[in-house]
């Protein structure tokens, strides 16, 4: 019931067909593979897909993949790179204990705010983020993508997206 859930709360119609390859791609499993997820089947998708895999000796998250929206907003491509290295100081607590708590309960997660590009435009946005897995149970890395709609006025001050003032729903997944 989860995933209806999460799917009826979706707004953007790239978001629902990116959540819609990954329910299809789990099959029976509560999650599906890395390895499972196909970039043809969201190819059209993809400027604004981005994971993550957790690395629990680091204790932290590392970027795997992300699309030349998203690099474009962080101002950085989070590929190998550890997820502090990739946001403000400010917001690394609070996107690594959303982020966990996908991967450890598990969730899935949709969100929409305000956000700031490092080109000083602002906007709005809304993101889903699902887990993965490598057994299909427990969960060792995140997918998502994330819809910007940027105001094409520069904003003056400092730029990033405002992740501790986003509308956050999160949906355990059973």
């Amino acid at each position: 019931m989860s995933y209806e859930q999460l799917r009826a709360s979706l707004k953007q119609p790239a978001l629902i067909a990116v959540a819609e390859h990954w329910n299809a791609v789990r099959a029976m499993r509560r999650m599906p593979r890395w390895r499972d997820i196909d970039p043809a089947a969201i190819k059209v998708y993809l400027p604004m897909v981005w994971a993550w895999r957790w690395d629990a000796s680091l204790g932290t998250f590392v970027g795997r993949l992300a699309g030349e929206d998203i690099i474009a907003v962080l101002g950085t491509n989070p590929r190998g790179k550890r997820l502090a290295e990739c946001f403000p100081a400010m917001a690394v607590d609070a996107v690594l204990a959303r982020y966990r708590r996908i991967i450890e309960e598990p969730a899935l997660m949709r969100s929409e705010g305000k956000i700031y590009s490092p080109a000083g435009h602002e906007g709005w946005g809304e993101r889903v983020v699902l887990p993965l897995a490598g057994d299909g149970e427990h969960g060792d890395g995140i997918i998502g993508a994330t819809f910007y709609r940027l105001d094409i006025r520069p904003v003056a001050g400092e730029v990033s997206i405002d992740h501790l003032n986003e509308e956050i729903d999160f949906f355990p997944l059973p």
